[in-house]
């Protein structure tokens, strides 16, 4: 499994999810305080939900197009079976 990548696509992810909640959650006119943990909170269950997901599509060999995490190779071999 590609985990160096998929750590540095979380990285990346997980804080931008948090801003973009709390902004929005701070604009519709909560607090402060309660919007930083909205938003937090919430990209984590985002990030855990996709991460989860991906990786069973990568260990049960399910393509994705978007995550684009499976060689060419294995896809060759696939379709000659």
């Amino acid at each position: 499994m590609p985990i160096k990548k998929w750590m540095i696509q979380y990285s990346v992810a997980l804080p931008v999810i948090a801003i973009l909640l709390a902004t929005i959650q701070y604009l519709k006119g909560r607090d402060l305080g309660y919007s930083i943990i909205f938003g937090v909170l919430w990209s984590c269950i985002t990030v855990a939900i996709f991460a989860a997901r991906r990786a069973y599509n990568y260990r049960k060999n399910i393509d994705c197009i978007v995550c684009n995490d499976l060689s060419h190779k294995t896809h060759k071999n696939n379709d000659k079976n």
